[in-house]
């Protein structure tokens, strides 16, 4: 593992911090809240690497290939979806008895300018800012600060999944395991295909996406 840098240390530390205090502070900016993070995050990893925001959270080029964000990601994406449907929701509902609450996406349902809206902050919040945050971000500082053994992979993955899933709280605890698992399965994505963060925001953004689909025609 190479050297870690005083800058290395401190930028993430005042960069969680702030992350925080916007996720857990007294201000709520609600929909733009994850938006305004994944800038801060960009502009950390450029003042943390000199130059390199985004090759440093994943985003390489190379990858980002017509095969692998409109043809593998959207596969992947239904896949991951069909799993949620139908063998992750009924099994943790089964588990705890309470079925998830999808209040909150209620009038989104036969609504298409709101989902048309819904469609594109979700795109920019959970497609985008989720993954950068969380799987671009946090998952790669977790390396940087801890390597890539065997154990350390697991503990990346399992902590920030449950933080992933207590982020989504608003869905009840059913919400959150299941919102935990499929972020632990997002992240294995990631690190499988070796921290290609395109990927993963495609997979995300499509996943949501057929979400959206189920929920203007009532089948959420």
């Amino acid at each position: 593992m190479n050297k870690i840098t005083l800058r290395q240390i401190l930028v993430p530390l005042i960069t969680i911090t702030i992350i925080c205090f916007l996720w857990f502070g007294p201000i709520r900016i609600s929909y733009i809240e994850n938006i305004i993070i994944s800038i801060l995050v960009i502009i950390a990893n450029y003042i943390e690497y000199k130059g390199k925001p985004f090759s440093t959270l994943g985003f390489q080029r190379e990858k980002f290939t017509f095969k692998n964000i409109f043809v593998l990601a959207p596969l992947v994406a239904l896949g991951l979806f069909v799993f949620y449907v139908f063998i992750l929701v009924p099994g943790i509902t089964k588990l705890t008895g309470t079925p998830i609450d999808y209040s909150s996406f209620d009038e989104l349902k036969g609504n298409l300018p709101a989902c048309l809206v819904a469609l594109l902050v979700v795109w920019a919040s959970a497609g985008f800012g989720e993954e950068i945050i969380f799987r671009g971000y946090f998952m790669r500082q977790f390396v940087k600060f801890f390597g890539e053994s065997k154990v350390s992979i697991v503990l990346n993955i399992v902590l920030l999944a449950c933080f992933f899933g207590f982020m989504h709280s608003y869905q009840g605890i059913t919400g959150q395991l299941v919102t935990g698992i499929v972020g632990a399965l997002l992240a294995l994505i990631f690190y499988l295909r070796k921290y290609d963060l395109w990927f993963t925001v495609a997979v995300h953004g499509f996943f949501d996406t057929i979400a959206l689909i189920c929920v203007y025609f009532g089948l959420a």
